[in-house]
């Protein structure tokens, strides 16, 4: 253990015996930092895109059919993967900011960068042959064409997509993403006003609304390159370099891990809709089961945001070798997060009978979601846990770990138990939540397990061994030499 380490070690024990209420306050501004900026720029980010599904939908109802049906199968599918490939890039900035090897933040960014868009290219045939495989799911022909024409524009913006993704990555691994946060809310703002210009105004039709989602969109990847580039990230930003392309294998084997355990959390829940298809009245049950995790979408905006936030506190103290630090930091996250799940519970337990009624007139699809309501405070309760230790294992770059538990808890426990009540007995889509709940319960008491049996010193020393391994000098040392 080197000197600077131990000398981390000494002020960490002498902060640990200080006031309780102070450490707690003190941990939960560090998290905060980096959540609070995180949750805004996730909730008006998925606000751009239901905004453009609102203006879409005044146009027609096949063309708004056909976004929702690309939004929902093309641009999940291949969002999915990209957010599990880019979380590789917040282990890493994470960890290598907390050692101070500031410059290779700059580094992993653009090794992202790298995997990132190979990964991408070779998914766009997803975007380009979305009428054929809308055809072979059996849909319309009028939505299948217009889903074609919709899907072509979604390419431009999936791609600004990558580069926002590991840029807040980047910049909240080191705090710095308050910047966009006020770049995401200027992004809603731009693209409300263009959506009204070029639809109601100049009536391009479903152009006018993609175009001014592809637009702002680029805007905000625009703001962060002039942010990184214009000199706000000197310590962490030496500019473009070849080194970026060594030891890209290891980031691939990383980002491949974090990508299957994002993907099977993401489509776990697609595929239970699809379940939800084949019940009686499929009709209502979609409708009820959709707009149910719509609500659930909506929080899991904070989740993801405190999940952002767990990754960045934990690669930071394993990157510093502190591994009480990481214990304590992860006692309160799992505590402020699961204090806004009950929050959000007891809402749900008292206005449950009204919920459906802010989405539909129908009165047998607002009866189901009153029906549904007790499961989805509890969806919402659980929802605020899991994510959070999620992020705990992201931070320590466990995602394999984490993958095989989604693929057990999910797919071998949640969907055969949702299908085996859905289909066989009375309960129709409630049997399909049963089954979701089952394997989220799982999932939580396994990953809770998991973080309280983890060696968090064997993980430090871990952490310091990757950062030795992909160790580069900075331009700055090598022109000290």
């Amino acid at each position: 253990m080197d000197k600077d380490m131990q000398q981390r070690l000494i002020r960490s024990e002498a902060e640990e015996v200080g006031d309780l209420k102070g450490r707690i306050y003190k941990e939960s501004k560090k998290i905060w930092k980096v959540a609070l900026p995180s949750i805004i720029s996730r909730v008006t980010s998925f606000g751009t895109v239901v905004v453009t599904q609102s203006f879409i939908g005044h146009i027609s109802s096949s063309d708004l059919a056909a976004y929702a049906l690309v939004q929902t199968l093309s641009l999940r599918f291949v969002n999915g993967i990209l957010i599990g490939m880019s979380s590789a890039t917040e282990t890493l900035c994470g960890q290598a900011f907390g050692a101070k090897q500031y410059h290779m933040l700059g580094i992993f960014l653009q090794r992202s960068w790298i995997v990132d868009l190979i990964t991408l290219t070779i998914l766009l045939p997803v975007f380009i042959f979305a009428a054929p495989i809308l055809r072979l799911l059996r849909e319309e022909d009028d939505i299948a064409k217009s889903a074609e024409y919709v899907s072509l524009w979604f390419i431009p913006f999936i791609y600004s997509l990558l580069f926002a993704m590991t840029i807040q990555m980047y910049l909240q691994s080191q705090q710095k993403n308050l910047v966009i946060a006020w770049l995401s809310v200027i992004e809603f703002v731009i693209h409300i006003l263009l959506s009204w210009l070029f639809v109601y105004k100049l009536n391009w039709g479903i152009s006018g609304a993609m175009g001014a989602l592809c637009i702002s969109s680029w805007f905000l990847v625009i703001g962060e390159f002039v942010y990184i580039f214009g000199g706000w990230c000197p310590d962490s930003w030496k500019g473009f370099t070849t080194a970026a392309f060594k030891d890209v294998l290891p980031v691939v084997k990383l980002s491949v891990s974090s990508g299957v355990m994002v993907c099977l959390e993401l489509w776990y829940y697609a595929i239970l809709v699809l379940l939800a298809g084949y019940m009686k009245n499929a009709k209502v049950a979609i409708s009820a089961f959709s707009i149910c995790l719509n609500m659930v979408g909506w929080e899991t905006m904070i989740s993801i945001g405190m999940m952002g936030s767990a990754c960045v506190r934990v690669a930071n103290e394993l990157g510093r070798g502190d591994a009480k630090a990481v214990k304590f930091s992860i006692k309160v996250l799992i505590t402020t997060s699961v204090s806004i799940g009950l929050f959000f519970w007891i809402l749900c337990l008292i206005f449950g009978n009204k919920i459906g009624y802010l989405f539909t007139n129908d009165e047998e699809v607002a009866h189901s979601i009153s029906d549904l309501s007790p499961l989805l405070a509890f969806s919402v309760l659980l929802n605020s846990i899991y994510p959070v230790l999620s992020g705990v294992a992201v931070g320590a770059g466990v995602q394999t770990t984490v993958a095989i538990i989604n693929v057990v808890c999910f797919y071998i426990i949640g969907i055969p138990i949702g299908a085996l009540l859905g289909y066989f007995t009375h309960l129709q889509v409630k049997g399909v939540w049963i089954g979701m709940l089952c394997g989220v319960v799982t999932e939580t008491l396994a990953l809770i397990l998991m973080a309280w049996r983890t060696n968090w010193d064997q993980q430090v020393l871990k952490a310091t061994a990757r950062l030795e391994n992909w160790y580069l000098q900075s331009p700055d040392e090598s022109d000290k030499k």
